[in-house]
């Protein structure tokens, strides 16, 4: 027989405070949200470019090439000109999605000849040029949806954490018997 307790209740309190904390400062300081997120999602592109151009050179592929110069080219924009971005990341966002969207069609079109699976990427690609359209003809919107999102999803995250907290403040007792 193993007898484990769980004490866990103090991280959950922590846990959930902080994201309460720091969903109420990303509602309350859009400006500074869209820095951080120009930054993390800059570095992000940056990531992505450079994995999609070794994709290519493993399978060969121009539209690989193309989609990871096209990501590092943005990320550097992103993490250079962080102010400027900052304000303009739902358009630099809406611009990427279409470019890949259009890239993603073709070259889905591209694998079908070889007939290897596309639909998916032809479905996205679609996706991709309409989220674009979308931002494109409502940036404030774009602005207004990326920090209420993030935002919501750590308010939400904190208090769940503070809802297991209350549930999990008693250690728990698990008892294993090996037959």
């Amino acid at each position: 027989m193993v007898t484990m307790k769980f004490k866990n209740a103090k991280w959950n309190l922590i846990a959930g405070i902080a994201m309460l904390a720091l969903g109420l400062l990303i509602w309350f300081n859009p400006f500074g949200t869209m820095l951080a997120l120009a930054f993390y999602i800059g570095l992000g592109f940056i990531l992505i470019g450079a994995f999609y151009m070794m994709a290519s050179m493993n399978v060969k592929s121009g539209w690989y090439l193309l989609v990871g110069a096209l990501d590092l080219l943005v990320g550097l924009i992103l993490i250079f000109n962080l102010g400027v971005t900052a304000a303009s990341l739902p358009i630099i966002l809406a611009l990427w999605s279409l470019a890949v969207g259009v890239i993603q069609i073709i070259g889905a079109f591209e694998v079908k000849k070889f007939a290897l699976p596309w639909k998916w990427s032809a479905i996205m690609g679609g996706v991709g040029v309409i989220f674009g359209l979308v931002i494109l003809a409502y940036p404030i919107i774009g602005a207004v949806t990326i920090s209420t999102v993030v935002g919501l999803y750590a308010v939400m995250f904190g208090i769940l954490q503070l809802i297991e907290y209350k549930i999990s403040k008693n250690s728990y007792t698990i008892v294993i018997e090996n037959n």
